[in-house]
């Protein structure tokens, strides 16, 4: 379904991208498919994505060379990557792939129940920093118009400098999440924030 929220799928048999695009149907999610770590990395030139299911087994390149070049690129290094693949070799590939910077490995069949638990982890984690960045941008786009000078006056700028570091708290909590490493701060760093929007309102 259409949705600001895009996952790339990355596998080179048709049969399971349709599996996977079946299994996120529930999520509002728009699942791009893609059958190879070329056109992966096409498509992540110009678009941004919450999450990409990535297959390791390839032709050409495969999912840890692909994994390499998508953690190179300033762009995209900060991407969440789940792998996918068939169960053969499982524990040296699980190994080779957190170490190529997944977040998360999953064999082929997958329970669709976890992969769907998964995926909406990454998905609410990125509309909340997506969220955030909006609400950051406009404050900015208000102090910069006729508006901005009244919030100004009242100490807006003092408040805009510690919104900046509160956006920056979040987004490296986000990052810790998205790396599987705890962020138990988040939900505290997220209200600081909502105080400092709240004041930057009108009538705050």
């Amino acid at each position: 379904m259409p949705s600001d929220t895009r996952i790339l799928a990355v596998d080179d048999r048709e049969e399971n991208l349709t599996a996977l695009a079946a299994v996120l149907d529930a999520l509002p999610v728009e699942v791009v498919p893609v059958m190879s770590g070329q056109a992966a990395l096409k498509e992540l030139l110009s678009d941004d994505f919450a999450l990409i299911l990535l297959d390791v087994v390839m032709p050409e390149m495969d999912g840890f060379e692909t994994a390499g070049h998508i953690k190179s690129r300033p762009r995209t290094r900060d991407i969440p990557i789940i792998f996918l693949t068939a169960g053969g070799e499982a524990g040296e590939q699980a190994f080779r792939g957190y170490a190529a910077g997944a977040v998360d490995y999953l064999t082929k069949p997958f329970d669709p129940w976890l992969l769907r638990a998964k995926v909406s982890v990454f998905v609410e984690l990125h509309r909340r920093n997506l969220q955030l960045r909006r609400q950051a941008q406009l404050l900015r786009q208000t102090l910069a118009e006729g508006d901005g000078e009244a919030v100004l006056a009242g100490g807006g700028e003092r408040l805009l400098s510690a919104l900046d570091e509160r956006v920056k708290l979040i987004e490296e909590d986000v990052a810790r999440l998205q790396a599987g490493e705890p962020a138990a701060d988040l939900d505290a760093h997220v209200a600081d924030l909502r105080l400092a929007l709240d004041a930057l309102s009108p009538g705050g």
